[in-house]
């Protein structure tokens, strides 16, 4: 057991049977009244976030979970198998487990978040930038330049689809971020 003292950022807890993460914490002592912690959570299964005021001094169950370096293998049906690279232990993971599937290839690494007491896995992060390759869009026009803000559509290698500037061709590297699937730039060799 611990308490609101102990909150953090990215400390995982038990709250209303589910597990959540916190995200963001704010401990407020008034003028009048007991001091509280004002938290924002993530939800670790959902993804949906919610705002909850603790009393300060407030006992709370505290999730141990670990991050494991593991790398994408390959698809078998609706599974990805993963590889721990450190032990070669292969586990089947499913889609709605991984934050951004769409640009996952093979090969990859990525970081799985695992509940340490039970061995199940959480979650699954890519990394925050990934380089993939542009195997079709619209072709450039001569006076497209990097100042445009004008964006197309585009599709990577792995089959997801991405706004790009008008500059960017077909058999072009790009940098996307995982996160939300913006373009950030365009990769030389």
């Amino acid at each position: 057991m611990a308490t609101t003292a102990d909150f953090r950022n990215g400390l995982c807890i038990v709250f209303k049977d589910d597990l959540y993460r916190i995200v963001q914490f704010q401990h407020v002592k008034p003028g009048k009244g007991p001091a509280f912690v004002r938290t924002k959570m993530q939800n670790i299964k959902t993804g949906r976030t919610l705002e909850n005021t603790f009393t300060s001094g407030v006992k709370i169950d505290v999730v141990r979970i670990e991050r494991r370096p593991y790398q994408f293998l390959y698809m078998e049906g609706e599974d990805y198998i993963m590889m721990h690279t450190e032990t070669y232990e292969q586990i089947p993971i499913a889609k709605d487990l991984i934050n951004a599937p769409q640009f996952l290839k093979e090969g990859d690494a990525v970081e799985m978040v695992v509940h340490a007491d039970t061995e199940t896995p959480l979650y699954v992060e890519l990394l925050p930038t990934v380089v993939l390759e542009v195997t079709y869009t619209e072709p450039g026009l001569k006076g497209d330049t990097a100042s445009s803000t004008a964006l197309k559509a585009a599709e990577v290698e792995t089959g997801a689809r991405v706004m790009v500037p008008l500059f960017i061709n077909t058999g072009e590297k790009i940098r996307i971020k995982t996160e939300d699937g913006t373009y950030v730039e365009r990769v030389r060799d």
